[in-house]
């Protein structure tokens, strides 16, 4: 095929959607193998292919914060391993400093060869393509259960850290190196076996994801099938081209809980149809674990070009083309070893998107946090994201109870959490009143309540507690978040955004989450 064609409109489409099918169908497989209600349940992981560069092709519709970042841990695999590869191998990564986002998220990234006969060759030769998967472990050690320790200050706290680990070599399965490693740490892993299983579900939904590619390579040859790769990221980039023409300069300043603060400022220039992110002026690295990692602010900044096009392309690397991020080294955003990032990947990521939501104009705050609220002991080990009110715009309201922005996990089913685990949902409803008013109304939170029938930790790690998410153009801020315990003997304990407590028998966690900030001047205000 001549490359220097344009593409066949119709053939973008076909293999722009082909793409994404080949990840939806690696995400189907991953759900159906995992073990831990965390992927299997919960939905919390991501699939995607990948060019033989390492950069992002096509996605599911699966966690943003997973799928804007998962090319950073591709590329570091090639920079650090190269000629290496081999067919009938996989890797595992999750280290923060190259290409992760905190440790619980782990990758498995396997290589795609290709022989004349469309089958894996046995001669040393080159990834024609890569796929991945990414699955956030429910445990996978640190100094509580659950791995999302609330007051962890190193790397080491947080979990065990694999980077570019051979986990399959030459199509064996490297189980007892893998066991090593979880076993071998200051805070080993506390559910191995259940690891072991969701790993082995990665390393079969990587191999669907092969196996579909192989066969697209066999129908339409590889020269073709490279060919579109590259017009669907060219598409997407032309796409983000087009949104960053209606775009204004602008610049935010957004204070968290912690009294940390993003600073961005958004450079635009119309005709040569590119943007500058420029995040000088962020508070420094946190002694805290609310430091982002780069590869979580790029996938902040990847997700909001994205939602600022209206075309349907799937989020890839042509949407970052246009776009220069400056992030200066040693600020919480780009932090460096051994900084603690647990909650750099779940809450600073929420900040950063709407701090540029903020700096465009473009929404309200949402709730701005993921309220991870876990639990544990040394038989079980719980994650949950729990969800709350969306941000107003230009001509809409936000929506009630609704994971915003970069995730886009499920809540565990009543059923499933109280047969698998000793705890009783008491209730979950709407926080009426919690979000912003405005011409546009912020969505509304939610209230959930998880009784304790066995001593566990549990832990809180949030936002939005203190400072509320705000509003746009006269809108009002929603409302912030809450969270205590309530005791058997009726006695309440506030908790602060982030905490860790012991849990009796008969006592009650309850999460109360943000409302998301109002758009425009209320009628009533005016």
């Amino acid at each position: 095929m001549n490359t220097n064609v344009q593409p066949d409109p119709v053939r973008l489409e076909i293999f722009k959607n082909l793409y994404q099918f080949i990840a939806e169908q690696m995400g189907i497989v991953l759900q159906n193998t995992a073990a831990s209600v965390n992927i299997k349940e919960r939905l919390d992981f991501s699939c995607a292919i990948f060019d033989a560069s390492g950069s992002l092709v096509a996605n599911a519709p699966h966690i943003p914060v997973h799928l804007g970042s998962m090319s950073a841990s591709v590329t570091s695999l090639i920079d650090d391993v190269g000629d290496n590869i081999q067919p009938g191998d996989v890797y595992l990564s999750n280290n923060p400093y190259n290409g992760g986002t905190h440790l619980p998220d782990v990758t498995a990234i396997t290589p795609v060869f290709f022989t004349a006969k469309g089958e894996q060759p046995t001669a040393p030769t080159k990834p024609i393509f890569y796929v991945a998967s990414r699955g956030h472990q429910a445990d996978i050690g640190g100094i509580t259960p659950g791995s999302m320790p609330p007051h962890s200050t190193n790397i080491a706290e947080e979990g065990i850290l694999f980077d570019n680990f051979l986990l399959v070599s030459d199509n064996d399965f490297r189980e007892d190196a893998v066991r090593e490693i979880l076993s071998n740490h200051t805070y080993p892993a506390r559910n191995i076996k259940q690891n072991i299983a969701d790993f082995q579900a990665q390393i079969a939904a990587n191999n669907r994801g092969v196996k579909e590619l192989l066969k697209m390579v066999k129908q339409y040859g590889l020269s073709t099938v490279q060919t579109y790769m590259q017009f669907v990221q060219d598409n997407a980039e032309f796409a983000v081209k087009r949104a960053i023409a209606s775009l204004n300069n602008g610049e935010f300043t957004y204070k968290m809980d912690n009294n940390a603060q993003i600073e961005v400022k958004v450079k635009v220039d119309r005709h040569n149809q590119r943007a500058t992110i420029d995040f000088t002026g962020t508070s420094p690295q946190q002694t805290t674990n609310f430091n982002a990692p780069a590869a979580v602010t790029q996938a902040a900044v990847l997700y909001v070009f994205r939602t600022l096009v209206d075309d349907t392309i799937p989020l890839n690397g042509g949407c970052l083309k246009p776009i220069e991020i400056i992030i200066p080294q040693g600020c919480m955003l780009n932090p460096t070893y051994p900084a603690a990032v647990v909650a750099g990947n779940v809450e600073t990521s929420q900040t950063i998107v709407d701090a540029l939501y903020g700096a465009l104009g473009v929404m309200a705050a949402s709730q701005g946090t993921m309220n991870n609220f876990t639990f544990g002991n040394h038989r079980y080990q719980y994650y949950e994201t729990i969800c709350g009110g969306s941000g107003a715009g230009n001509g809409f309201d936000g929506t009630d109870a609704v994971q915003t922005h970069m995730t886009n996990s499920l809540l565990s089913d009543p059923e499933v959490l109280e047969s698998r685990y000793p705890v009783i949902l008491d209730s979950f409803t709407i926080r009426q009143d919690s979000g912003g008013k405005g011409k546009y109304s912020g969505g509304n939170g939610v209230v959930r309540k998880v009784r304790f029938l066995e001593s566990m930790t549990a832990g809180i790690l949030s936002g939005h507690r203190i400072v509320p998410p705000f509003g746009l153009n006269g809108g009002e801020a929603g409302k912030v978040g809450k969270s205590y315990i309530q005791r058997q003997d009726k006695t309440i304990e506030q908790l602060d955004s982030t905490a860790t407590v012991e849990m009796q028998p008969g006592d009650t966690f309850i999460v109360e989450t943000p409302g998301g900030g109002g758009y425009g001047l209320f009628k009533g205000n005016e």
